[in-house]
């Protein structure tokens, strides 16, 4: 079992994921990993030195190609398996605006929807995020 629980702030050091909820106009991004059958929020880790806004603005490029894009941030979330410690992440809201003509990294296609994908990477993380952040207030 997997428990996710929400923060308005916490300490940036204890920050090791970036993950990004984007749309490009009406609809929703989406990328599939050239090793996986499934779709996913654009994000990942934290590169050491690198600021958690920078990371964002990386992964978003990386996995989606964005090159014109706004990012927010929507809250801090952290992710904990049963006898294991919490990790933090956090949650972004980005609306791109241009993507480059292909991808360059071990995303296989991007999916641009209105409907959200059935068959999720991080089925016990990924829709509570989208929750989230529709919760407080993002169109996701």
């Amino acid at each position: 079992m997997v428990n996710v629980r929400f923060y308005d702030t916490a300490d940036d050091s204890r920050l090791k994921f970036a993950v990004i909820l984007s749309r490009c106009g009406t609809q929703l991004v989406f990328c599939k990993h050239k090793q996986r059958d499934t779709w996913e929020v654009p994000g990942g880790h934290r590169e050491p030195g690198e600021d958690i806004d920078a990371a964002a603005r990386r992964e978003l490029y990386e996995e989606t190609g964005a090159v014109d894009f706004s990012l927010v941030p929507v809250c801090v979330y952290s992710v904990a398996k049963e006898n294991e410690p919490e990790t933090f992440g956090m949650l972004y809201y980005a609306e791109i605006r241009s993507f480059e003509p292909e991808l360059h990294s071990e995303i296989e296609k991007i999916l641009l929807t209105g409907e959200l994908p059935t068959a999720w990477t991080y089925p016990e993380i990924q829709p509570k995020l989208l929750a989230e952040a529709r919760k407080r207030g993002f169109p996701v």
